[in-house]
C-alpha cells in the first residue's frame, strides 16, 4: 500500500502531492529531493531513509515518487506509476510541468479516482474518464524533437498527437507511430560485432465510439525464425496488447484491434541479425606522441538522401592526462557544435541536421601532460533521431475502421521514427 504520492520538478518544486494514508510525517518530498541530489548521476529507483521507502521514476524531467513504510513489491509500484503517467498524458495531452500546472485540478481528480486509501483501484483511462468533470487545457510541447513539416502525405505535426483525449474539440482521427531503437556495436575497423532493433507500434485514437480496427503489415514478415528470405523482416520475438486479436497475424499479417481510450502500444517486437545500419562510424589515429594525440572521426549516413538525422551527437572519451583539446570541424556544414568537458574528459560533436547519404569528419587534437596508451582513448557513441524512416522496413499496408458511417472518413496518420539506443564504435 502507498502512503504518499507526489510529483517534483527537476528543481525540486512540488507540483502535485497527495497524502493517501496520513501516516507519515510531512516534508518527505524535501527528504527525497535532498537524497536524490546527493548521488552522482541519477539516484537509484528505490532507497530507504529512516524507515521510509522511496520509489520513483523519472519522466520528461519530472520525478514521480511514492513513499511507504511497508515492504511492497517495487515492480508493482513502478507499474502503477507508469499507468499514472499514461493517464496524465491521455488527459493533459503530454507530461510536462506546464501541462500539469495548467490541469492540476484534473490531475487531482484522476489521482483520487485511481487510488483509495493507498490502494490502486482504477488504473486505465477508460475507467477514470467517466468521473473527470474538468475540461483539459491543451499545452503545446515546444521542445519536441519532431518538428513539422516532413512533407509527406501521411504526416502531420507531432504536436497533433499530444492533444487530450477528453477534449470536446477533438477531431475524428487516429495516429499510428512505429518507433525503433537501434543498438549496434562496431569494432575498430568499422565492422559490426552485434546489432539489434527494439521496436513498437503505438497508437493514439481520437475516433468517436472506439470502433474496431484492422491493421495490416507487410506480408514478408517472418516471426520466430533465425533466417528468412532476402529482404524480409525477421522478428525474433513479439508481443501484443490485450486489446489485439492476432489470430490472422501469422498467416496474413493482420491485427484486429479494439482500441482503448488514449495512447497504447499495439505491439512490441525485437529484431536481431543483419540489417542496414543508418550510420557508420570510423576512427583513425593520425599521430600519437608522449604529449600529443591526433585522431579523426568519420560518420556516414547510410539512409536515403530525402531523409535526415536530427540532433545527431557523437561522444568520445579522452585520456585522463589530457590538458587541452581543439577541434577541426567540417567546412560548409551549419548547425554543428563541439565541446570538451574537462571534468569528464569527454568530447562531444553535435550536428543539428545530418542529411542522408552525407559523410562528415571531425579532427581532434589533444595535448597531454604525460605519456598515455592508445587504449585510454574510449569508445565513440552516437545519438540520433531519424523521422519518417525505419531500419527494419516494417510498413503499414492499410488501417481500416469498422462500422464507418456514411460521410465519415476519419483521418489516419502514420509516422516512422528511428532512434539510437546503444550505438557504439570501439576505437581499439
Amino acid at each position: 500500500m502507498i502512503s504518499q504520492l507526489f510529483v517534483l520538478s527537476a528543481r525540486g518544486d512540488t507540483i502535485v502531492t497527495r497524502n493517501l494514508r496520513g501516516e507519515l510525517v510531512k516534508g518527505t518530498n524535501e527528504i527525497f529531493f535532498r537524497r536524490a541530489k546527493s548521488w552522482k548521476g541519477d539516484p537509484p529507483p528505490v532507497f530507504n531513509v529512516e524507515g521510509i521507502n522511496f520509489l520513483h521514476i523519472k519522466r520528461s524531467g519530472l520525478f514521480l515518487v511514492v513513499t511507504t513504510k511497508y515492504n511492497v513489491s517495487p515492480s508493482y509500484i513502478f507499474d502503477m506509476l507508469l499507468r499514472l503517467v499514461k493517464v496524465i498524458k491521455d488527459f493533459c495531452g503530454l507530461l510536462t510541468e506546464e501541462s500539469i500546472r495548467k490541469n492540476f485540478v484534473l490531475v487531482y481528480e484522476a489521482i483520487d479516482e485511481m487510488f483509495d486509501y493507498g490502494y490502486p483501484q482504477s488504473t486505465s483511462t477508460e475507467q477514470v474518464k467517466p468521473y473527470i468533470v474538468n475540461e483539459p487545457v491543451s499545452v503545446e510541447n515546444s521542445s519536441s524533437l519532431l518538428k513539422p513539416n516532413f512533407l509527406t502525405p501521411n504526416t502531420v505535426p507531432y504536436t497533433a498527437v499530444q492533444r487530450p483525449v477528453a477534449s470536446k474539440k477533438q477531431k475524428n482521427e487516429i495516429f499510428v507511430d512505429i518507433f525503433e531503437k537501434v543498438s549496434v556495436l562496431f569494432n575498430s575497423s568499422g565492422y559490426i560485432v552485434n546489432s539489434g532493433i527494439d521496436g513498437c507500434i503505438q497508437m493514439k485514437s481520437y475516433l468517436q465510439g472506439n470502433p474496431q480496427l484492422r491493421l495490416a503489415l507487410n506480408e514478408d514478415l517472418v516471426v520466430g525464425r533465425s533466417s528468412g528470405s532476402f529482404g524480409s523482416v525477421v522478428f525474433e520475438d513479439c508481443n501484443f496488447h490485450e486489446c489485439v486479436n492476432f489470430n490472422e497475424f501469422e498467416e496474413f499479417k493482420i491485427l484486429t484491434i479494439n482500441p482503448p481510450e488514449g495512447e497504447f502500444v499495439v505491439m512490441n517486437y525485437r529484431i536481431r541479425g543483419d540489417y542496414a545500419t543508418p550510420f557508420r562510424v570510423f576512427s583513425f589515429i593520425e599521430e600519437h606522441s608522449p604529449y600529443r594525440l591526433e585522431f579523426l572521426i568519420k560518420a556516414k549516413a547510410c539512409f536515403p538522401e530525402q531523409q535526415y538525422g536530427s540532433n545527431v551527437s557523437v561522444r568520445f572519451t579522452l585520456p585522463q592526462k589530457t590538458t587541452s583539446v581543439s577541434f577541426e570541424t567540417p567546412k560548409g556544414l551549419s548547425g554543428q557544435n563541439t565541446e570538451y568537458r574537462e571534468a569528464q574528459k569527454e568530447g562531444e560533436w553535435t550536428i543539428k541536421k545530418f542529411q542522408g547519404g552525407s559523410e562528415y569528419s571531425l579532427k581532434v587534437r589533444a595535448s597531454l601532460s604525460g605519456h598515455c596508451s592508445i587504449k585510454e582513448l574510449g569508445p565513440i557513441s552516437m545519438g540520433f533521431e531519424i523521422p519518417m524512416y525505419n531500419v527494419s522496413n516494417l510498413q503499414v499496408k492499410y488501417l481500416r475502421i469498422a462500422e464507418q458511417g456514411k460521410g465519415s472518413n476519419p483521418y489516419r496518420w502514420v509516422r516512422y521514427v528511428t532512434q539510437a539506443s546503444s550505438y557504439v564504435c570501439r576505437v581499439n
